[in-house]
């Protein structure tokens, strides 16, 4: 998903680029009953009755919402030799 694409109608995603991570974020504006979940190489949001989903990369994600806002982290393992 790019800078540019969008989850829901109004929500511009945004990307931060970190050494170790990636990071996506979505203001959805929803009110009420939201809940967000990672399943295999997908998030899945469900706000308002409606589900959405998107795939991400195979490996260490975290989706969380907090006051409207979508955030979905992508890191890396950093090896410690």
């Amino acid at each position: 998903m790019t800078s540019e694409q969008q989850l829901f109608d109004d929500a511009p995603i945004r990307r931060y680029e970190y050494s170790d991570a990636l990071v996506l974020a979505a203001d959805l504006s929803v009110v009420g009953d939201t809940s967000v979940d990672v399943v295999d190489e997908t998030v899945i949001v469900v706000a308002d009755g409606e589900q959405h989903d998107f795939e991400v990369p195979d490996g260490n994600v975290q989706a969380f919402i907090r006051n409207g806002v979508l955030t979905v982290e992508m890191t890396t393992e950093v090896s410690q030799e």
